[in-house]
């Protein structure tokens, strides 16, 4: 009997570091304009700009992205208030609107009231969060932040005093940041790196899975990996810089022909971005090589009748091949189909959820690095 005690609460104490937070794939901001036949208007006047949140000013970014869809619930305060959020490997700051905000984006959107928390405290700075089509400023402050049963004390976090117009259209409340503390804005400990300092998960590590089409069945693992999400084994990729989830790729191929990222380039893994993004003249050559046009919104448009003959893209990370099909990198709603391959006036690659939803993805901070399986 006692034998078997033992082994039952071994096993409960590896269940308690094994959180997971369920991430709900909900409407984006292109489909909620696109219902109010507003789109085309909002595209003219904020056109995609994936760089904005990589832009280093010395304020945190925050991206325009019109398709984000994950988004999980977390809680801050005593009581808990609650919050849905991006959890976002692309950036490093956690912030939440506030009831001292008055721009319409905080008016549908749940808003932190700092009065009603006994464990909040004011903090002394400032916070100022660039986007491409306007800011979010705010301050920064600390309280006890509550992710998937993990509770983080003295967590700095911003609130927002004003928000830029384009995040009214987005579905989640605000964003938490898993990227490292060196691009943190003001230098904020991340909500992570506080719960491995805090000794609060089994592992410093966090999985992220996401869902092709279910709205539900996506989900963040803190402190571990959940094989029942992938198949095959995982492939380890050391990071080439510790401030994004950021590693060297060596090329994209197209039936065996390097198409873009010739001789090597550098790209981050970013739950944070919708689509897989490149330098404009490689992402025009990608989406040539499919079969893509430009309309005049820069959106690569396909014919939805061609996904089954359109080829496969390979790209090729640490010498292993991640391919991506046809049915994956073509979106298809009710307006049309279009590519999953955005540009950027950069020379940083993003594979963005695009890439994600294929590959089930591990981050490792301990000796950093990311681990990639085929998606089950």
């Amino acid at each position: 009997m006692m034998k078997w005690l033992l082994v039952l609460s071994a096993l409960v104490a590896f269940a308690e570091c094994f959180h997971k937070i369920p991430l709900i794939k909900g409407k984006t901001a292109r489909e909620a304009l696109q219902e109010k036949g507003i789109w085309e208007e909002f595209r003219k006047e904020h056109p995609y700009n994936p760089m904005a949140k990589f832009y280093q000013s010395g304020t945190e970014s925050m991206t325009n992205d019109a398709d984000l869809s994950y988004y999980g619930v977390i809680s801050i305060g005593t009581p808990p208030q609650s919050f849905s959020v991006i959890f976002d490997t692309g950036s490093s700051n956690l912030w939440i609107p506030s009831v001292y905000c008055s721009s319409q984006a905080c008016q549908n959107h749940r808003k932190f009231n700092p009065q009603q928390s006994s464990t909040f405290k004011w903090g002394s700075q400032p916070l100022s969060i660039q986007y491409g089509t306007g800011s979010m400023t705010g301050y920064l402050a600390s309280d006890t932040v509550e992710v998937g049963g993990i509770s983080v004390v003295n967590q700095v976090f911003g609130i927002s005093h004003t928000e830029a117009a384009f995040m009214a259209s987005m579905v989640a409340d605000g964003i938490l940041g898993l990227a490292f503390q060196s691009i943190a804005s003001d230098n904020v400990v991340p909500v992570f790196d506080m719960m491995v300092k805090g000794g609060l998960v089994s592992q410093p590590l966090f999985s992220v899975y996401l869902s092709s089409n279910s709205a539900q069945g996506s989900e963040v693992v803190f402190g571990g990996i959940d094989s029942s999400h992938y198949t095959g084994q995982i492939n380890w990729i050391p990071l080439s810089s510790d401030t994004y989830w950021q590693i060297k790729m060596d090329s994209v191929t197209i039936n065996g022909q390097t198409v873009a990222c010739a001789g090597g380039c550098q790209a981050i893994i970013d739950t944070g971005t919708s689509l897989i993004v490149g330098p404009s003249s490689d992402i025009s050559n990608m989406n040539s090589w499919v079969g893509a046009s430009t309309n005049q919104y820069g959106e690569a448009t396909v014919n939805c009748q061609n996904i089954q003959s359109m080829p496969e893209v390979t790209f090729t990370l640490n010498g292993n091949a991640f391919t991506i099909p046809a049915s994956a990198y073509v979106s298809q709603s009710s307006y049309g189909c279009s590519t999953g391959f955005g540009q950027s006036g950069q020379q940083l690659w993003i594979l963005g959820d695009v890439f994600i939803r294929q590959y089930y993805a591990i981050f490792d901070s301990s000796t950093p690095k990311i681990g990639l399986a085929k998606s089950a």
